[in-house]
């Protein structure tokens, strides 16, 4: 492990363990941003929430992960929306556009078993894409 990445997890560990409720891990692709993840998830031993920047990156976090921690319960919790269209009006045609939207059942499902495992495990690993909050 390259000692920039030592440093992160050491910094992120020591964070986890004196209570700062939110951390951030910045770099650049290729820069080791999984990995310190994975090691600092394995030194502090306690339920995680990933977040990434879209469903791809999550479904890929969520896969590594997998891999890495056979033994834990790795989840995927992103948005449900296939396709979402909030209501809209537009003053000039004095047209009102109604909300419309299409949930995926399957994913729909994932999240549920994200929060299941939330309430039944401690070895919970969630990986989830910003998009989740909608």
């Amino acid at each position: 492990m390259r000692s920039t990445l030592t440093a992160a997890v050491a910094a992120l560990t020591e964070g986890v363990r004196r209570g700062d409720r939110f951390q951030t891990l910045l770099g650049i692709t290729g820069s080791g941003k999984s990995a310190t993840i994975a090691w600092t998830i394995e030194q502090v031993q306690k339920p995680t929430l990933v977040i990434a920047p879209n469903k791809s990156l999550a479904a890929q976090l969520a896969n590594e992960f997998r891999e890495l921690f056979p033994e834990n319960r790795v989840e995927y919790f992103v948005s449900y929306y296939d396709y979402y269209q909030p209501e809209a009006y537009i003053p000039s045609s004095d047209t009102y556009i109604e909300k419309d939207s299409s949930i995926n059942d399957d994913i729909d499902r994932l999240r549920h078993s994200a929060t299941s495992a939330l309430l039944t495990r401690k070895d919970v690993i969630v990986v989830a894409s910003v998009s989740c909050i909608y």
